[in-house]
C-alpha cells in the first residue's frame, strides 16, 4: 500500500500527458497517477472511435476517417477541460494532442495528409501545452505481446512491422521535442500495474521535473 505522495515543490506539473505506442502502458499509468495526485484522468477513448476497427483491418482504407475522428475528439475533450477551468485542478491525459500528426504522416497518402494538415492547423491553435510529457518506450516485440494479451479482437491484426514503424515515428517525433519538459521511460521491464516499487520511484522522480529532458530506467536507477 503506497503512502499518499507529498508535493515537494510548490509548483508541481498540473497538466501531464503520457505518450507512447499501443500496448506500452499509457492508460495504466494515467489511472495510477490520477489516483495518487487526485488529478482528473483524460482517457484517449479509443473504443469510441467507430473507424478504428476498419483501420486495423485495412490501414490504407480506414486511416483518414480514424485519424480525423481522433483529431476532433481530442480537440473537443481538451477544449472543454480548459473552458471549465479544470486546468487549475490538474489533469492527466493518456495522449499528447501535439503528436497527432505523427500517425497522419505514417498512414495517409499525400492528398489525405494535405487535407489533414489543414484541419489540424485550424484546430491545434487553442489546445493547451502540457506541463510535463511522459514518453513510454518498449521494443515492438514487447508491444506485440502486450497487445495480444489484452485480447481486443480487432487489435489482433496489428503486425510487428507496423509496430516497428510506430516506434520509429515516435523516436523521430521526440528527438527534437522541446515544447514541454520531457521524461523518457524505458517501459520494457516496468510493471506499473502491479509493482508499487516501480511506480513509486517514477512518481517521486517526475514530481521534481520542471524543465529539460530526463530519462528513467529502473534497471539502472
Amino acid at each position: 500500500m503506497l503512502n499518499e505522495p507529498l508535493f515537494k515543490s510548490a509548483n508541481p506539473p498540473r497538466y501531464i500527458a503520457i505518450e507512447g505506442p499501443i500496448g506500452v502502458g499509457k492508460t495504466t499509468l494515467m489511472q495510477r497517477l490520477s489516483a495518487s495526485l487526485e488529478y482528473s484522468p483524460v482517457p484517449e477513448g479509443a473504443e469510441e472511435n467507430p473507424f478504428l476497427e476498419r483501420f486495423y483491418d485495412n490501414r490504407r482504407h480506414g486511416a483518414l476517417a480514424a485519424q480525423l475522428f481522433f483529431l476532433f475528439q481530442r480537440s473537443q475533450q481538451l477544449g472543454e477541460l480548459h473552458q471549465n477551468e479544470l486546468f487549475g485542478q490538474g489533469y492527466i491525459a493518456d495522449y499528447l494532442f501535439q503528436k497527432d500528426p505523427l500517425f497522419a504522416r505514417l498512414t495517409l497518402d499525400n492528398n489525405e495528409l494535405e487535407l489533414y494538415q489543414k484541419v489540424y492547423q485550424q484546430i491545434a491553435v487553442d489546445v493547451p501545452t502540457p506541463d510535463l510529457v511522459i514518453y513510454l518506450q518498449a521494443p515492438a516485440k514487447v508491444l506485440k505481446e502486450r497487445v495480444q494479451q489484452r485480447g481486443i479482437a480487432f487489435e489482433r491484426n496489428i503486425d510487428l512491422r507496423y509496430l516497428e514503424q510506430v516506434n520509429e515515428a515516435y523516436s523521430e517525433f521526440f528527438f527534437d521535442y522541446q515544447a514541454s519538459p520531457l521524461l523518457i521511460v524505458n517501459a520494457e521491464e516496468i510493471d506499473f500495474a502491479h509493482s508499487d516499487r516501480d511506480y513509486q520511484q517514477l512518481l517521486d522522480y517526475l514530481l521534481e521535473i520542471r524543465s529539460g529532458r530526463h530519462y528513467f530506467n529502473p534497471t539502472f536507477f
